[in-house]
């Protein structure tokens, strides 16, 4: 039995739509490795203020694994901790130290300017990429690695942020590759990050 054109036509252009679909979802999708626990693709396109007020984007880290995690400078004890964490993990792996960059982003735009940033982030022993910006690119970054972070109003103007703890492990290209949570086992936190630096 012959196949009719016109039948053939419409099975050959609904062929190239599905083969444009899928180019498509690779392309915006396809660097975007999602959390094997939840299946949410974490990480995406960011534009910043880095040292200076100068833009940083998710462009300028390409090419080099990354830790990154979302605090704010006035924090009492889970930022602190976690990057003084980082530095104690660091100091464990010799010349892999260098092998990722760690980056700090304030989620209080409010307060964090990039100069109280750097200076924050300069207390470290390790360098650390100190990333601010207004309100509505805290929220994008927010979206495209799905933190959670709140303001809790405090006692004469003064106030608190709740946020996600744990650091976002990504590699040279910008995918997914697993996290270091808050109050990890140190050997735990080493092990990921030298695999993070030997594989990135």
């Amino acid at each position: 039995m012959s196949v009719r054109p016109r039948t053939l036509y419409f099975g050959i252009a609904w062929g190239l739509v599905a083969i444009m679909t899928a180019v498509l979802a690779y392309a915006v999708i396809g660097t975007r490795a999602p959390d094997q626990k939840t299946g949410v693709a974490i990480g995406g396109p960011f534009t910043l203020e880095g040292a200076g007020g100068k833009p940083v984007t998710d462009k300028d880290l390409a090419g080099k694994p990354f830790a990154i995690f979302f605090g704010y400078t006035h924090c009492p004890d889970v930022c602190p901790t976690t990057l003084a964490e980082m530095d104690a993990a660091r100091d464990e792996l010799g010349d892999l130290a260098t092998g990722f960059t760690v980056v700090f982003v304030s989620v209080d735009y409010e307060r964090d300017t990039p100069d109280s940033l750097q200076s924050y982030v300069g207390s470290f022993k390790y360098p650390v990429i100190g990333l601010t910006g207004t309100k509505e690119q805290i929220e994008a970054i927010g979206k495209e690695y799905r933190v959670y972070y709140e303001k809790i109003p405090g006692e004469d103007g003064d106030y608190t942020m709740n946020h996600t703890a744990s650091v976002y492990l990504m590699d040279g290209k910008g995918r997914f590759k697993g996290t270091v949570n808050y109050n990890e086992d140190h050997d735990n936190v080493v092990a990921k990050l030298k695999r993070l630096a030997e594989n990135g």
